[in-house]
């Protein structure tokens, strides 16, 4: 009885005094538009204005996936009728809390282009459940803004000091969620709570909104620890660069030709506090390529030594293979055989991903639709090494020195999504995260 009670009053202090977040259940008027806010608090705005939880709905592949993917499969599919709002809690608040759902389109110019706003930041009260999921989060919007200071004296509004914003649930009200079929499609606060730095006491926050010296708004004190609104993440390449360790071995210093080389690549995710790709996983790529360069530039791509694990074929690029098959269904393409699996990643190369299928066994990145993902979980975890090992025999017209070069690439979506939905080329192109370098000597 004592543990049903601490887990109910635990609730009711997370949950806050705002209404839980439902559709139509507010007006655009009762929030203020992002350029009122920042009247005051330029730099915050602005640091906003550039940032992905500004563009969470203008953004070119959301447009993409909600339009032509989700909606039309929400109102052909009664199991995932839910994503038709669903998607929009967390990617255009605003319009869900107004009930302006579906959304029009980006170019339409309403007040969804707002995406994660000020107004929502600030005016959530807390979850209404003790490991936050599925846009579960309370509100309340007027005049008192949630903030995390108890000393803020603001000219215009009110301000509730707010312990709940500070904290790692008040992000998984958005940045986890499970699909219509029960599966976890984004785990990111699991991932982070499971892992060594959420028993050290570093949040979303410390990493994604770095602190330094500033003002808060225009005629606000300064303070040393002004939280940025930068919001980085992977899309960021300079927060991606470095973010994982890259260390390469090879068995022998001198070769001559058609001697056998072992290699032996380690990778250390030492800075990411949860695993690695995370998020909408489903969709993000991260692979290691291998390459021997010899003197002439010449150079072959040498392939990943299987480890035999079950799922292991999921992570092992094949240019043969075939995916995402429940994109033909949903725009209605006939003999749609699907697109490539792992895009233009070069065959052999190591894939760290978790795949996800849908009802009938397909991998699919429409994560609404996935049934299954518990097949194989090959990411990297946080303080996670893994080891993966290479065999090449010296070409017999190969020109000493060679070179071996590990480079270890990040993309958002895969290339044959990206190319098949014309996309902007920034939105798959591959990013460095990490490389390592060895040179073997050619006798």
């Amino acid at each position: 009885m004592r543990k049903i009670l601490l887990s109910i009053l635990g609730l009711l202090l997370l949950a806050g005094t705002g209404l839980a977040a439902e559709q139509g259940s507010f007006k655009y008027k009762d929030f203020k538009k992002p350029t009122k806010c920042g009247a005051c608090h330029r730099e915050i705005y602005q640091e906003w204005k550039d940032s992905l939880m500004a563009q969470s709905f203008t953004h070119e592949w959301d447009q993409v996936e909600y339009f032509k993917l989700a909606l039309p499969h929400a109102l052909k599919e009664p199991k995932v009728a839910g994503v038709k709002g669903g998607c929009i809690a967390c990617h255009a608040p605003l319009a869900f809390l107004a009930g302006d759902i579906p959304p029009k389109e980006a170019s339409a110019g309403t007040r969804a282009n707002e995406g994660v706003s000020c107004e929502i930041c600030h005016n959530i009260t807390g979850t209404t459940e003790k490991e936050p999921y599925n846009f579960s989060y309370t509100i309340e919007p007027g005049k008192v803004k949630q903030g995390p200071r108890a000393d803020a004296k603001p000219v215009s509004h009110k301000v509730a000091q707010s312990d709940f914003i500070r904290s790692a649930e008040f992000c998984a009200t958005c940045h986890d969620e499970a699909s219509p079929y029960g599966a976890w499609v984004k785990e990111t606060y699991r991932e982070w709570k499971a892992g060594p730095y959420a028993k050290e006491g570093v949040v979303c926050q410390d990493c994604h909104m770095h602190r330094a010296p500033g003002k808060a708004a225009t005629m606000g004190p300064k303070r040393a620890d002004i939280a940025h609104h930068v919001f980085q993440g992977s899309h960021a390449e300079t927060k991606l660069a470095g973010a994982v360790d890259i260390a390469l071995y090879a068995n022998r210093t001198k070769v001559r030709p058609g001697d056998r080389v072992n290699l032996r690549a380690v990778l250390f995710n030492g800075k990411v506090g949860h695993m690695i790709p995370s998020g909408s996983s489903e969709e993000r790529m991260l692979w290691l390529e291998v390459w021997v360069i010899d003197a002439n530039g010449k150079s072959w791509h040498i392939p990943v030594q299987p480890k035999g694990f079950k799922g292991e074929e999921y992570t092992i690029a094949d240019p043969k293979a075939y995916a995402y098959q429940a994109i033909g269904e949903i725009m209605e393409i006939p003999n749609f055989k699907g697109l490539k699996r792992d895009g233009n990643v070069p065959a052999g190369a190591r894939i760290f991903r978790k795949p996800f299928f849908d009802p009938k066994g397909r991998m699919t990145i429409c994560q609404w639709y996935t049934a299954k993902n518990d097949l194989v979980d090959y990411r990297i975890g946080p303080r996670e090494t893994k080891i993966e090992n290479y065999v090449f025999t010296v070409p017999k017209d190969a020109k000493g020195p060679l070179t071996i070069k590990a480079n270890l690439f990040y993309s958002q979506i895969p290339s044959s999504i990206g190319e098949f939905f014309k996309l902007p080329e920034f939105e798959y192109k591959p990013l460095l995260v990490n490389s390592a370098e060895i040179t073997i000597d050619l006798e």
